[in-house]
């Protein structure tokens, strides 16, 4: 007889069970899959393109956000973290993907872009250790594969990691355009999370209450002569995380 939940975290890793192996896209565990996903360089996969978000590029170019200490959750093949690095942002990059960090690394050497690449899991990661706070930590579809109870692992990461007056930038799948739309308790007990969440705005304004919103629209579509990444079927949110007496101190470039 097991009576071994005591915390939070045990909380939570008995709720991860209650997905199916092979459903598992969040966890050390799935870095497997990921290998196998990423393997075939040539598939004709979106984000495999070397270019950044459409969106990041837009808040750096309108000042919204400036070079500092940035976090590149589930950054795959680099493509953002490269551009990052390129406009003169302290670039760490976390993936569990041994396969797509090669890639990463390999785009890196190949544009002469300083990026530090970690492998493995966010949630278990120091972001002391990696150099945090940041000044910007972004996922460009990283958020939309976790479980709804990861949630809350998410969130504490975003405590740990941002820095006061520090941004977080995300990319998510819109509902009604792509992802799953499932209630979150239907989705326990299932075979998955069906290749992604799909979110609607006032999900991720909910989720992302103890932001300050800046921005949070549609992706623009972006055609293949493009220097960016654009699909109609995402969501690009921008928000702000407040000095604790609610101004929106800036520590960037300090």
């Amino acid at each position: 007889m097991d009576r071994n939940i005591r915390t939070v975290d045990d909380v939570l890793k008995l709720l991860d069970g209650l997905f199916a192996p092979q459903a598992d896209r969040w966890t050390a565990d799935a870095a497997d899959w990921w290998d196998g996903f990423y393997a075939d360089r040539s598939k004709p996969v979106p984000f495999f393109v070397a270019k950044p978000d459409a969106s990041l590029a837009s808040y750096v170019e309108r000042g919204l956000i400036r070079p500092g200490r940035a976090l590149d959750l589930g950054c795959g093949p680099g493509r953002n973290a490269l551009h990052l690095a390129a406009l003169g942002f302290e670039v760490d990059a976390v993936d569990l993907s041994p396969t797509a960090l090669a890639w990463a690394e390999e785009r890196a050497r190949e544009a002469g872009a300083t990026v530090r690449f970690h492998l493995g899991d966010a949630f278990t990661l120091d972001p002391a250790a990696l150099g945090g706070p940041y000044d910007l930590v972004y996922d460009s579809g990283c958020f939309h594969h976790l479980p709804p109870h990861r949630r809350v692992s998410y969130l504490a990461l975003l405590e740990r990691a941002l820095a006061p007056g520090g941004h977080f930038g995300l990319t998510c799948f819109a509902a009604g355009a792509m992802g799953c739309e499932l209630p979150d308790a239907d989705l326990y007990g299932g075979s998955g999370l069906q290749g992604g969440l799909a979110y609607t705005a006032e999900s991720l304004r909910w989720i992302f209450s103890d932001l300050t919103e800046v921005e949070l629209c549609r992706m623009r579509d972006e055609p293949p002569e493009s220097a960016h990444f654009g699909e109609p079927f995402l969501w690009t949110g921008l928000f702000r995380k407040d000095a604790p007496d609610g101004s929106p101190q800036d520590t960037q470039g300090a």
